[in-house]
């Protein structure tokens, strides 16, 4: 087992390895930490991932989650270490990137990591330490009216700043364009002066080849999936090697076919009145669900006939503006709430005989692999950049899942990511 991950959430999980399986590195992902290693060494996977629900969650719960990944790791023989957020460097000013990423380093006795959120292949770029989204600075993006962890910055030497007392330090372009050699000897300087993280540029995939190559000799890196292209070509490099595919061959699904969407990023907003035009839908209403209706049996009965003739939609998707507004006059629960309500509806649609699902949104991705019972999944082909199929393990039968992060995928991602299935 050369690599051990340590993912924030569900949907950045899924990202992450199917990162690691383009690269040719057989990738198990785990939701959360299992009680044991030995199904995991058994599937000859060169690489875990564990995906846990701690991007939100108290500074507290979410650095004890993360060390508890970290042992797990190291006890079934992981050698070096990734602590993986998304390419949007969602947080709040108490965390968790930085806590987290600071446990994880006393740990393992480091005294110095990267800060890499660079994800080229969807826009994502570091810029003069400055995270970019496409042209726009990230603070000018929908991030800013993000529900949960609103993004009111773009750089991210300032944003790390705010959630650790250790120093952090820039390794601008100018140096990255130079190539690893000069990256490193950079990290030394950095590392010499004291700074604990370097925050690094990258604009393209050929920056993040050469700062995976100097990143060889530190045991533990922080990013998002982008740095897995130039990670990998360490251990690619050992005797020992690495061998191409999934630890299990993909077998043929069948069922229904539903989309389930919780994210109101901008991305997400777009995909549901792309598909709204072409599916039936169902909008959950979040006012019925504070209210305590019961939701759940009205999607589940207005779903039931619709099945037998192709996909349907359910949403509690709203664009960023009205989620801002509705703030101040329902519970503070309610996120979470809806989140249950969709957990929900999605266990009743597999009952129903959906074999096939596409759930939008990390928080209520974490949400429906947990109510289906969801210990593992085995990475499938790419749908788009950081968006993979997979198929469960833990499950009573073999489910196909399409876990989305909000901000991924194209206008038209939910009408087109079935032609993706085997």
């Amino acid at each position: 087992m050369l690599l051990g991950c340590i993912a924030d959430d569900f949907t950045g999980g899924t990202d992450l390895a199917s990162a690691l399986v383009a690269q040719g590195i057989r990738t198990v992902q785990v939701i959360g930490v299992p009680e044991t290693g030995e199904e995991v060494v058994r599937s000859g996977a060169e690489a875990v991932v564990i995906a846990l629900k701690t991007r939100t969650a108290p500074v507290a719960d979410a650095v004890e989650q993360s060390l508890t990944a970290l042992r797990w790791l190291r006890e079934i023989g992981c050698e070096r270490y990734y602590f993986k957020y998304c390419s949007t460097f969602d947080s709040t000013p108490a965390g968790n990137i930085g806590p987290v990423a600071d446990a994880l380093m006393d740990a393992l006795g480091m005294d110095f990591t990267v800060i890499c959120p660079a994800l080229p292949a969807n826009g994502r770029t570091v810029r003069d330490g400055r995270l970019f989204v496409g042209d726009a600075p990230l603070n000018e993006t929908s991030m800013r009216q993000h529900p949960l962890t609103p993004m009111d910055d773009a750089n991210v030497v300032r944003l790390m700043r705010r959630q650790t007392a250790s120093p952090v330090g820039l390794v601008g372009h100018g140096t990255v364009a130079q190539g690893p050699e000069r990256i490193r000897a950079e990290f030394d300087a950095l590392r010499s002066a004291g700074i604990r993280f370097a925050v690094v540029d990258a604009t393209d995939d050929h920056d993040l080849l050469a700062i995976g190559r100097a990143c060889a000799d530190l045991p533990l890196v922080t990013a998002s999936s982008g740095l897995a292209i130039g990670l990998t070509e360490t251990p690619r490099a050992r005797p020992h090697g690495l061998t191409d595919g999934d630890p299990h061959a993909p077998v043929p699904f069948s069922g229904a076919r539903a989309v389930i969407a919780g994210s109101c990023s901008a991305a997400t907003n777009a995909q549901v009145e792309a598909a709204r035009a072409v599916y039936p839908t169902f909008p959950v209403d979040p006012c019925a669900v504070v209210r305590g209706e019961d939701v759940v049996t009205a999607a589940l009965r207005w779903a039931r006939p619709l099945l037998a003739d192709g996909p349907v939609l359910l949403h509690a998707t709203q664009p960023a503006r009205n989620v801002t507004a509705a703030k101040s006059r329902l519970p503070d629960d309610t996120a979470s709430r809806i989140e249950d309500t969709l957990a929900s509806i999605a266990r009743g649609l597999v009952d129903m005989g959906v074999g096939r699902l596409i759930v939008a949104g990390g928080e209520t991705s974490g949400a429906v692999v947990g109510s289906l019972g969801v210990t593992g999944l085995v990475i499938g082909p790419e749908i788009s950049p950081g968006v993979p199929w997979t198929w469960t393990l833990g499950t009573p039968r073999p489910l196909a899942l399409a876990l989305k992060s909000g901000n991924f995928g194209s206008r038209d991602f939910f009408l087109d990511a079935w032609e993706r299935l085997p």
